[in-house]
């Protein structure tokens, strides 16, 4: 019951990070890492901004969590992420050597930790990660909607031809 707790936790603090990337015109995903019950890399996506392709939230977190315990060995961690890891992340993920990983929403375009592809439990790779998805899925997958609602909004009111003034 604890695990779950914290989890919940931890999660809530990634749809924090989430919740901020709108404000720079990113799209909400964000993520947390844990070790040993502390936060040690929190961010979103910075991809728009950075026009770094590269520039997820679970990359960017992990690059900051490695910098910070000074080795890429990320053993007895735990990523919380409030959308399903790409291929790119999940492998970082697998590489990072991170125990755990929980998610919130499912992605069925482009998810590679049970959706499309399950990376992580790919039994070839020299290490394995244990998943737990659907965490807050709700919560996480309104954000995006949201966002991208109003991105719709805004991107066919540009797009429309001027009103006639009357």
């Amino acid at each position: 019951m604890q695990e779950e707790t914290c989890d919940s936790r931890y999660m809530e603090l990634a749809l924090q990070q989430a919740a901020l990337a709108p404000h720079i015109g990113e799209v909400p995903i964000g993520a947390v890492l844990v070790h040993n019950y502390e936060v040690i890399a929190a961010g979103h996506n910075y991809r728009e901004i950075s026009q770094d392709p590269t520039a997820h939230a679970e990359m960017i977190v992990i690059r900051k969590a490695a910098e910070r315990l000074q080795t890429w060995r990320l053993n007895e961690t735990t990523l919380y992420v409030t959308l399903e890891p790409c291929p790119m992340c999940a492998g970082a993920i697998v590489q990072a050597r991170i125990a755990r990983l929980v998610f919130g929403a499912w992605d069925p375009k482009a998810g590679a930790c049970g959706s499309i592809f399950d990376i992580p439990a790919e039994r070839r790779l020299n290490h394995r990660v244990q998943v737990t998805g659907g965490l807050l899925e709700r919560e996480s997958r309104e954000l995006l909607q949201e966002f991208f609602r109003t991105k719709r909004g805004t991107l066919s009111e540009s797009s429309s031809p001027p009103k006639p003034s009357s």
